[in-house]
């Protein structure tokens, strides 16, 4: 997910790198990230930007616990192409490339590509082992896991976003990275180049088509005006209720009359921390002025196993036709779990408009809004 200020949003939103971790983790030393090479002539040799040896593929013996594999490790995929996808479940712009990273383990694996998931969380709750693997069956992602919930083989990698794929070659090099959604027609070009510098012969080299559906589906970025922002304490922007939020207090918000673009407002009782906003008791309300196709919201109970209902209004209305997977015609939904939801998805044209969320029951963390 992108992590912009309002100067940098028409740059953040053409580049959809993805979310930097720099403001989660703190300062960790980390190197500025390299651009991805764009030429499929980089396989050829290393390139100045490109990172040798192999203490980043041996630092997956550094994961907290293996999903759908046993443990893997550098000398074990030796002679194997392996593509390291650093992913958080909650993230939308990973969510948009996983239909394509699918595709590819599946007409690949009997080749020799291994695809590791490399979870890295963002938020505290996907650290939760039983979420990330409640996710991955939700999700469709049957290829090995590594849980990397203390962020040990991010760091071997210098990986500051996710999305991000790392390409490395069967004699365990990394031969090339790539941040952030697109550029899928290169990147399968380069599994292609790798496996058959791997000796792998005969596969098909046409590239897959791949059909997204619901939320997976690409961003509409032509019209796309609204960035990602938290509604936590330490990362919040554009709060329109009253200045600051206030940390670690009960306070009592009221939405202003009027919101400009990408300006939020809180009604009712909250309580901000520092990555979420809790709602004391029901009836509490969101608004947020957006100008996007799709509006998703991070949001979960504040108790496992319990539920908040809430209803969703698009200009003062409900949403009919343009209501997300996660609400029905009348704005109507159930959060049950801690993930992302798609509460509006609508057609052009696309203009600015007002959602407001109400909560009909209280202990609901919501932790940041996405759009695409």
């Amino acid at each position: 997910m992108m992590k912009t200020n309002r100067l940098l949003v028409a740059a953040a939103l053409a580049t959809a790198i993805g979310a930097s971790i720099a403001g989660v983790l703190g300062d960790t030393n980390m190197t500025a990230p390299i651009t991805s090479q764009a030429k499929v002539p980089f396989l050829h040799g290393l390139s100045a930007g490109a990172v040798a040896g192999h203490s980043e593929l041996a630092s997956l013996e550094r994961a907290d616990e293996w999903i759908n594999s046993p443990p893997l490790t550098a000398s074990a995929l030796r002679g194997k192409v392996v593509l390291i996808d650093f992913w958080t479940y909650t993230c939308i712009n990973w969510l948009r490339t996983l239909p394509y990273v699918r595709a590819w383990e599946e007409k690949y694996r009997d080749q020799g590509l291994v695809v590791i998931g490399v979870h890295s969380p963002e938020f505290s709750f996907e650290k939760d082992l039983n979420n990330v693997r409640r996710a991955a069956k939700d999700l469709g992602v049957d290829y090995p896991i590594a849980v990397d919930s203390d962020h040990a083989i991010w760091r071997a990698f210098n990986n500051q976003y996710w999305p991000a794929l790392y390409f490395i070659d069967s004699q365990g090099h990394v031969r090339h990275h790539h941040f952030g959604e697109g550029s899928y027609e290169q990147s399968e070009k380069i599994i292609q180049e790798l496996l058959a510098e791997a000796g792998a012969v005969g596969f098909d080299r046409e590239l897959v088509s791949v059909h997204a559906r619901g939320i997976e589906v690409a961003a509409d970025w032509d019209s796309l005006k609204s960035p990602e922002n938290y509604l936590g304490y330490d990362r919040t922007q554009n709060l329109a209720s009253g200045g600051k939020l206030v940390l670690g207090e009960p306070r009592i918000y009221e939405v202003p009359a009027r919101l400009s673009l990408n300006e939020w407002g809180l009604s009712g009782s909250w309580t901000a921390r520092k990555e979420t906003a809790v709602l004391n008791k029901p009836n509490g309300r969101i608004a947020y002025r957006f100008h996007a196709r799709d509006l998703h919201l991070v949001m979960g109970p504040a108790a496992t196993g319990t539920s908040v209902r809430f209803r969703v209004l698009i200009d003062g209305k409900p949403p009919a036709t343009v209501h997300g997977i996660d609400v029905d015609e009348k704005g109507e939904g159930v959060v049950t779990e801690q993930r992302l939801y798609q509460l509006i998805r609508q057609p052009k044209p696309i203009v600015d408009r007002q959602f407001e969320i109400e909560f009909l029951d209280s202990d609901v963390e919501v932790f940041a809004f996405t759009f695409g």
